[in-house]
């Protein structure tokens, strides 16, 4: 094995099917087939529907990312594959592609969480990670707060959801307002035309409820406020401001996550915040994270859009520093876990 491992990622915790390359810290290639066209017209992700998109794009995804990183699959030091957490059945076509390439190839094996993997992608846009630094990880399906010391084997939870996620929630608020899913790029394009007129509710920020859930995160009262309001104004007889609403709505959710993340970063002493996941390709999140982080005097690291939503660059970047770092690799009869906790960053063998 060279001194920089050169290391291919899988993901399929959802609907992306995603292969990237890594060498070290520098990426390849980061190939990715969506099926999100086929998921629309039903409002969201069918579990069923995207296994089955999966293992039709494994192979030409696969190809497709060695030939535009110029490697033979010869050429590689190892497989890592997100064992979890995410939908089982889609996790299950990406653990058996990972588990039969490394059989035949002879190489490591490494089963990597997805939220680990999305704070570690951000090595091959900035370069190495802090030690530790704060990640405020959003998307449809998680909204977390996360003490990271060390990506491969150090990741505490800080918050997290109680409810709806912040990606969730901004599918359900497009839906109510005719917007197309998958919401979040919708809404943020419609608030770019509207003002901030509407004092919508922004959940645990006070009272006891701050005290009891001081990192935590909940949007299923604001979802529900945003449809009572535009039911009003749709009873009462008056055409809904949509860019207003959507920008009323972003406003509330990106207030309260870059609030709490730089709280935390704050009381734990952490000199830099790094955003990931789906959400953190919204622009006007990174807009006030950044003006927050500046009057902090914290430093912010956010990926390029892309490198934000699911994707297999995240996966072979943290499956790179597991293999720089030593850490063990997963056996053959790694488990697809949908509900992987955070803190476990990787699955190494539980029997050799």
């Amino acid at each position: 094995m060279s001194e920089e491992p050169l290391v291919l990622g899988i993901e399929t915790s959802c609907d992306e099917t995603g292969v990237g390359v890594v060498r070290g810290e520098k990426l390849l290639v980061d190939a990715i087939a969506s099926s999100v066209d086929e998921h629309a017209r039903f409002g969201g992700v069918v579990p069923e529907v995207a296994s089955r998109a999966h293992v039709e794009a494994m192979i030409p995804t696969l190809e497709r990312a060695l030939t535009g990183a110029n490697v033979a699959l010869g050429d590689l030091d190892a497989i890592a594959v997100t064992c979890g957490p995410g939908l089982a059945g889609t996790l299950m076509v990406g653990v058996a592609a990972a588990k039969a390439l490394t059989l035949a190839l002879g190489i490591p094996l490494y089963g990597v969480n997805h939220l680990a993997a999305h704070v570690a992608v951000d090595i091959v846009e900035h370069g190495p990670l802090p030690e530790p630094v704060l990640a405020l990880l959003v998307s449809g399906g998680h909204s977390s707060l996360l003490l990271v010391p060390d990506v491969t084997d150090d990741v505490r939870p800080l918050g997290a959801t109680i409810d709806d996620a912040a990606g969730e929630a901004f599918d359900k608020v497009a839906r109510v307002l005719g917007l197309p899913f998958p919401g979040g790029p919708h809404i943020d394009r419609a608030a770019r035309e509207g003002q901030i007129t509407i004092d919508f509710p922004r959940g645990l920020t006070t009272g006891r409820d701050l005290e009891r859930h001081r990192f935590d995160f909940s949007f299923s009262g604001l979802k529900t406020a945003v449809a009572r309001w535009v039911e009003a104004e749709r009873q009462a007889g008056r055409d809904v401001p949509v860019a207003d609403v959507a920008a009323s709505f972003q406003e509330a959710v990106v207030d309260v996550l870059t609030r709490k993340a730089i709280r935390a970063a704050k009381e734990h002493g952490v000199a830099d915040l790094q955003i990931g996941g789906g959400v953190a390709a919204n622009s006007r999140l990174r807009a006030l994270a950044q003006d927050r982080a500046d009057a902090a005097g914290i430093r912010l690291r956010v990926p390029r859009p892309a490198l934000c939503t699911d994707n297999g660059a995240m996966v072979a970047a943290l499956g790179a520093q597991l293999v720089a770092k030593g850490r063990s690799p997963s056996g053959l009869d790694l488990p697809a876990d949908s509900s992987l906790p955070v803190t476990l960053a990787h699955v190494p063998d539980q029997i050799g």
